[in-house]
């Protein structure tokens, strides 16, 4: 009989060929293709999981734990350690593709994902604006909403017009991607789009009742 350790070490090895397999193949990937790239066999993994539906369900909760540590780790990183060392990420490319899956999937599982994405992703910008590293939104779970939305549009997109050669080659696939976006992406985020503030200053004046003022938010009005 395998102890406790032993039965977690093979459903942690299980979940994580599942986590891979969805990742490259897609949510259609077989248990038994699974059970093969984590070397056991198929029966192995109803023991562990009971059904596919519970082992999905596993991997989501785990992509997003491992989605939220390495955001994590990118905001406290040095720039240059991040910078060296984040294109050729494995595991941000699983985490990638997998992602781009669950977005483009369009299931009840699928939704479900991307509104965790999104309430992960409000925990971040609340955590950033604290630290000082992003400037407060007037509204941030909207802020939060919108980022997401636009990161996952843009991953549809993307690899809809730029299918990876391998996708399990996740490394590679990240560091094509990231090769793409990191510019653009910096640049907007830093330096912004609009050379000043007039289109924001209409809105505002338009939405009074709708925005809260910028002084609650804890933004400086705009000049």
């Amino acid at each position: 009989m395998s102890t406790a350790w032993q039965d977690l070490t093979g459903r942690a090895r299980l979940r994580d060929a599942a986590i891979e397999a969805f990742a490259a193949q897609g949510f259609e990937e077989s248990l038994r293709s699974i059970a093969a790239r984590a070397q056991v066999t198929a029966g192995l993994v109803r023991h562990h999981f009971g059904s596919k539906d519970a082992l999905r369900a596993e991997c989501d909760a785990t992509v997003l734990e491992r989605y939220r540590q390495l955001k994590e780790e990118s905001l406290q990183a040095d720039p240059h350690q991040l910078f060296t060392h984040l294109p050729a990420s494995a595991q941000g490319g699983v985490l990638l593709l997998y992602i781009l899956r669950s977005a483009r999937e369009g299931s009840a599982a699928g939704r479900k994902f991307t509104e965790q994405l999104i309430d992960e992703a409000l925990i971040l910008l609340n955590q950033s604006v604290s630290r000082g590293l992003i400037v407060p939104s007037r509204d941030e779970p909207a802020r939060a909403r919108l980022l997401i939305l636009q990161s996952l549009g843009a991953l549809v997109l993307h690899f809809a017009l730029n299918p990876p050669q391998d996708p399990e080659d996740f490394a590679a696939v990240m560091q094509d991607y990231y090769s793409r976006v990191a510019l653009p992406t910096l640049e907007i985020y830093s330096e912004g789009l609009f050379t000043d503030s007039a289109y924001l200053n209409e809105y505002l004046l338009a939405t009074a009742a709708d925005v809260p003022p910028a002084t609650d938010a804890g933004i400086t009005e705009s000049r």
